[in-house]
């Protein structure tokens, strides 16, 4: 009895170390990314304002507890958001499109006790990479204007082309100069700076406060000393976060009375589920593939997971939720272990609108877009681009391509275009893939043998991360591919990984005929 009473305890103090070292602070770095894209979302969908934060706190506090995944973050999701606007318009009622919602959660609840969820790993790791830059160029371009102090919300659409009018290079200068503010300028140029300053000279490990953290502290000090002697440069209210004190005052609950008054309900809630679910899934393998520690999100829990949250946000009036890629990066970014990251952040999403509304309407926009301008440039870094440059047009060409169409129509048309490009090159190398395990044992050690035949590629890539994730500690793995003809870029990453890992699990590995690919510049 005494026994497992000690293991418990050394359990918990083993987590809240974790937690108060890694974790915390985390936590309140995705929280400071997921507020205004939180509000930011629900505006763009025609909903409440609070639905963006309902979602969150339900992402947060109730997916990361029943989902397997370690690093994700879940949230309401920017692919989501023309079509839960459109819905919401064809409908003519939110109380109607709340029912959606709850269709769309029970449709990925199927889905995950189907186990369909198998699907996200078939995606190649060109199709990944490209998704996860453009999403990083589409943040950039975002947060531009905000950077900038552009209050207005057809930036892109109307408000960039007028800075370029033809009539005389004095009009755009005066232009420009009425829709952006010197003030944000300055707030967002001194955010970025105590970036740079961190990250070169205090890394991640050894900082206790996060960096997002102390940029948003930095942009409020400053607003309030412009507030104090320069007011020319003090920050408009539209330019700071403005969330209403009575935020939870006006839910508005499904009207179940209407579930089958209309076929729309059912269609609408069915393609909002199934976008969710590709959305996730890709995000799991995004995420997985940032996880230093090579964990694997059970992908049919995880659809499970987003079923009963998707459900509860139709419960209780709000958008639906997704796995986001951009909380889950700066929640990478920001050095979180486990699933208590998220669940922090979801805490904090809840105490800053209940506790202390005043404090987050003093964050200038400008701040928060820094934090996002970053956390943007870290999923399109440059040495990216190289990498996949390097490795040929086989891996180059699907991977550019899927930004290009991603930036041209959406996220979901960009990876089915990727996809099909990689799957040609597959086709055109003529691919069969198999491999066989041999086990023996010498003394007292388990001995693996792994024979890869002539054609391996993506494909296998499923079987192949069971069959290594299987290998005990302390044992000896030999990987042969001696005799492979080809062998897929993916399945190469997986095992240049698997040898930088295998070290820590106390694995003697061996590798025949198998040159390890450059790993370091994958975000």
């Amino acid at each position: 009895m005494l026994k497992p009473l000690c293991s418990l305890r050394r359990k918990i103090k083993y987590y809240r170390l974790i937690w108060l070292k890694h974790d915390l602070p985390a936590g309140l770095s995705v929280f400071l990314v997921a507020l205004p894209l939180c509000l930011g979302i629900a505006l763009a969908s025609g909903a409440p304002l609070y639905a963006g934060i309902l979602s969150g706190i339900i992402g947060g506090i109730v997916v990361s507890v029943i989902s397997g995944s370690q690093l994700g973050v879940s949230g309401p999701g920017a692919g989501l958001s023309t079509v839960v606007a459109a819905s919401i318009i064809s409908l003519g009622d939110y109380k109607v499109f709340l029912l959606s919602v709850m269709v769309a959660g029970l449709f990925q609840i199927c889905l995950g006790f189907l186990k369909l969820g198998v699907i996200a790993n078939y995606f190649p790791s060109a199709v990944i990479k490209g998704m996860l830059a453009a999403i990083g160029i589409i943040l950039i371009s975002k947060q531009i204007p905000v950077a900038l102090g552009y209050d207005q919300p057809d930036f892109w659409d109307s408000g960039f082309l007028r800075l370029f009018s033809p009539r005389n290079s004095l009009s755009v200068i005066e232009n420009f100069n009425k829709h952006t503010t010197r003030g944000a300028i300055i707030i967002t140029t001194s955010s970025l700076v105590v970036f740079f300053i961190l990250k070169k000279y205090f890394p991640v490990r050894h900082t206790l406060l996060p960096a997002p953290l102390l940029a948003v502290a930095v942009g409020i000090i400053i607003n309030l000393f412009f507030s104090m002697i320069a007011s020319n440069l003090l920050l408009k209210q539209t330019q700071l976060v403005n969330i209403p004190h009575n935020l939870f005052g006006q839910i508005s609950f499904p009207d179940f009375s209407k579930i089958f008054s209309t076929a729309e309900i059912w269609k609408d809630g069915l393609i909002i589920g199934l976008l969710a679910t590709l959305e996730t899934l890709l995000c799991c393998e995004a995420i997985d593939k940032l996880d230093v520690r090579n964990r694997i999100t059970p992908v049919n829990r995880e659809l499970f997971a987003q079923g009963i949250g998707n459900m509860l946000c139709g419960l209780v009036g709000a958008i639906p939720i997704t796995a986001v890629i951009v909380r889950g990066s700066a929640n990478v970014d920001a050095g979180g272990r486990t699933k208590l990251s998220a669940l922090t952040h979801g805490l904090f999403l809840l105490m800053a609108v209940l506790l202390i509304p005043f404090v987050v309407n003093m964050i200038p926009y400008a701040s928060l877009a820094a934090v996002l301008i970053v956390t943007g440039y870290n999923l399109t870094k440059p040495k990216l681009y190289q990498n996949m440059w390097s490795l040929g047009w086989k891996q180059f060409l699907p991977f550019i391509l899927t930004i290009v169409v991603i930036l041209a129509t959406d996220l979901l048309v960009g990876v089915c275009i990727g996809l099909l490009i990689s799957i040609y090159f597959i086709i055109q190398n003529n691919f069969s893939a198999e491999y066989k395990i041999q086990k023996r044992k010498e003394h007292v050690t388990e001995v693996y043998y792994i024979k890869l035949n002539s054609m391996v590629t993506f494909l296998n890539k499923v079987n192949l991360k069971e069959a290594l994730d299987q290998i005990p500690e302390y044992s000896v793995l030999t990987i042969d591919g001696s005799e492979s003809r080809f062998i897929d870029y993916d399945i190469l990453e997986i095992i240049s990984e698997y040898s930088n890992k295998a070290h820590d699990r106390h694995i003697e590995l061996h590798l025949n005929g198998i040159k390890k690919v450059n790993i370091t510049a994958i975000h």
